[in-house]
């Protein structure tokens, strides 16, 4: 590639040496001043034109939003704001931007809704938040490659279609190549099904955990990070209907053991980005800072955006279990005032998010882990302790957003796994090949998800889901 990045003539220590660059007008100011960005860094660079000595017409074309092809000179900026500039020699336009059409679109250089930039979603990277969000997003995913790669985990590829429901929660997108005006039926009137595609009944996946831990014993530590699939009707800040997750699955590894990783392994993404987009995050930290300014005082966060990654990053994750959490919930002064939304008054209840919040932000002060969960409010694949009540589950705790990773010691023991699908009404023919595992070598093993945007959510201080994937798949919205 002949031209160079705004991020590297930024940093360019050379002076007077000619340069090219590529990327798209943000303003022309004074017929002279070209901001120009290219995606590279959320910095744009000054490129000043000799407007006496360049055509008119082709002026009149150098318009917010059109992409350019600039030569000159890098040299120390006269200006504030930037070390270096470019003083131009020779410019082509690659691709005109009309006013007009500019004008109706968020690319117009003034400040718009998060909504509005939604509905241009296709747009929506040329803004500064959203291309500061992205690199964020893509700095994390390879963060998570590279610590299960230096780690000895193996990169797995679950499966899309499945016919198994991992969580029993029967929220799946079915997938069928039948006829959906006119589908063959069987003798009882139902849709028959052995008439599909595959066979069989299939849906999209909601984890790819369960095969995830068919490779864990064999492989011994392997992860999956890819879509997942709920068709959950819940149109909230929080859920999407395809979202992506990272799966770790251990053999020989128990509860204790899952929580290491689990932190380690968050504290090693964050540093991350603190170490590699600090540009970004200081863009979003003011942008945070300024969002507070229009929240009434008890809204505002108490801790930037750095200080909230420094928090996990820096603190050892408290452990506690969900009985002292109950307890602690309980004979707290927001219960006993009635403050939470939702009261708690015994064991057994499910926490929400603000009893989490208040474990991490006000009572411990840094992140939580919970574990040792009732039987009855998770999944079946939770390895039961001893007293026949509780299951080796862990969940994570951290500041502004609650629960962040969900994980367990998984169920080794191919009696007590009978028992418990047969109690769910889980069919046994339908995961013969999950119960299979437990006959031929079975030992203790254990893993966790993170749903991903989660994890993006909180990294950027952005407080909707739908602000964090490149295109928001949610109920009634399949745009773009």
């Amino acid at each position: 590639m002949t031209h160079s990045t705004v991020a590297e003539l930024l940093t360019q220590e050379t002076k007077h040496i000619e340069v090219e660059a590529k990327g798209w007008v943000r303003t022309f100011r004074a017929n002279r001043f070209i901001a120009l960005n290219d995606g590279s860094t959320i910095n744009n660079i000054q490129c000043v034109v000799d407007f006496e000595n360049t055509d008119e017409a082709l002026l009149k074309r150098i318009t917010t939003g059109a992409a350019v092809h600039i030569k000159g000179t890098l040299v120390e900026s006269q200006g504030k704001g930037q070390s270096v500039e470019v003083q131009v020699t020779s410019i082509e336009i690659l691709g005109d931007a009309d006013p007009d059409e500019v004008s109706k679109t968020i690319l117009q250089p003034k400040r718009h809704t998060l909504e509005k930039l939604r509905e241009q979603a296709h747009l929506r990277t040329r803004t500064n938040t959203f291309s500061a969000i992205m690199r964020l997003r893509s700095s994390l995913s390879f963060a998570i490659h590279q610590y299960f790669n230096q780690n000895g985990f193996y990169y797995m590829h679950t499966p899309i279609i499945t016919g198994s429901d991992a969580e029993g929660a029967g929220e799946m997108f079915r997938v069928t190549s039948l006829d959906a005006k006119n589908p063959p039926l069987n003798e009882e009137g139902n849709v028959d099904y052995s008439q599909d595609f595959f066979g069989k009944e299939t849906n999209l996946t909601v984890s790819g955990q369960l095969e995830a831990e068919t490779y864990a014993m064999s492989l011994g530590k392997v992860y999956t990070f890819g879509p997942t699939f709920r068709a959950e009707n819940s149109n909230t800040s929080r859920h999407l209907s395809e979202f992506w997750m990272i799966e770790p699955e251990v053999a020989f590894m128990d509860l204790a053991g899952n929580m290491d990783l689990a932190e380690d392994f968050m504290k090693y993404v964050l540093s991350y980005v603190l170490e590699n987009n600090p540009d970004d995050l200081a863009f979003l930290e003011q942008r945070l800072i300024q969002e507070d300014k229009s929240k009434p005082q008890a809204e505002r966060s108490t801790m930037t955006l750095t200080e909230k990654l420094r928090f996990v990053i820096d603190n050892n994750f408290k452990r506690v279990s969900y009985t002292e959490a109950i307890e602690i919930l309980r004979n707290s002064k927001p219960n006993k005032k009635k403050k939470f939304k939702y009261l708690i008054n015994e064991w057994g209840a499910d926490l929400q998010s603000e009893h989490e919040r208040f474990l991490v932000e006000k009572h411990f002060k840094c992140p939580v882990i919970l574990f040792d969960y009732p039987a009855n409010i998770k999944a079946f694949y939770m390895r039961l302790n001893e007293d026949g009540k509780t299951v080796r589950a862990m969940d994570i705790l951290f500041p502004g957003i609650g629960e962040i990773v969900g994980g367990s010691q998984r169920e080794e023991r191919l009696e007590v796994l009978k028992e418990k699908m047969a109690a769910l009404d889980i069919p046994e023919e339908e995961l013969w090949w999950y119960l299979d595992l437990r006959k031929y070598g079975t030992a203790v093993h254990s893993g966790f998800g993170l749903g991903f945007e989660r994890l993006v959510m909180f990294a950027t201080g952005m407080s909707n889901i739908r602000d964090v994937i490149p295109y928001p798949r949610t109920p009634q919205n399949a745009e773009f």
